[in-house]
C-alpha cells in the first residue's frame, strides 16, 4: 500500500496532535490532583444508618496526629454532623451517606465534590491549607427544601 506525500504529512500531524492532546490532559489532571476513585464501593443497610458505626456518631474525630475523620450523613434537606471543625494543614477523611435520596456534597472553593448515594458509603480525603469557614452545598435537587441544604465547616488554626 503506497501512501502519498500529503497523506503522511496529515498522519504525521494527526498522530502528533493526538499525543499533544493527550499529554496536556494527564498533566493537567495530576497537577490538579485528580484522581479516579480508589478501592471497591462500601455499602450500608439506609434503614440502619444510625445504628451503624461510624454514623452512629456523626461529626469530628482525631484518628492520629495529622488525621482527622469528619462522618456525616445526608438527609432531607440537612446534613446531620455536629461542629465541623477541624485544623488547618491536617488530613480530612470525609465519609458520607444518605438515608432517602441522592445528595451531594461540595465544599465550596475546594476540589471536594462527592455524590452520596443511599445504601452507599462515600469517601473522600482533603487538606485545607487556608483557615476559615468554609460553604458545604448539595448541588444534587433533592426536593423542594433543596435550597436550605447547606452546612459549614470552619477550619482552624491549631
Amino acid at each position: 500500500m503506497h501512501l502519498h506525500k500529503y497523506e503522511k504529512i496529515w498522519m504525521t500531524f494527526g498522530i502528533a496532535a493526538l499525543v499533544v492532546f493527550l499529554s496536556i490532559v494527564g498533566v493537567s489532571a495530576f497537577s490538579h490532583e485528580q484522581h479516579t476513585p480508589a478501592g471497591g464501593i462500601e455499602t450500608i443497610d439506609q434503614e440502619k444508618v444510625k445504628e451503624t458505626a461510624p454514623f452512629n456518631e456523626p461529626g469530628v474525630k482525631q484518628l492520629d496526629e495529622d488525621t482527622y475523620q469528619a462522618t456525616i450523613v445526608a438527609m432531607a434537606f440537612a446534613y446531620e454532623a455536629p461542629e465541623l471543625k477541624v485544623p488547618v494543614g491536617k488530613e480530612v477523611i470525609f465519609k458520607l451517606t444518605s438515608t432517602d435520596v441522592v445528595h451531594s456534597f461540595t465544599i465550596d472553593n475546594t476540589n471536594v465534590n462527592m455524590m452520596v448515594v443511599p445504601g452507599q458509603v462515600t469517601t473522600k480525603s482533603y487538606t485545607f491549607k487556608e483557615p476559615g469557614k468554609y460553604l458545604i452545598l448539595c448541588n444534587e435537587y433533592c426536593g423542594t427544601g433543596h435550597h436550605y441544604m447547606f452546612a459549614e465547616i470552619e477550619v482552624t488554626e491549631e
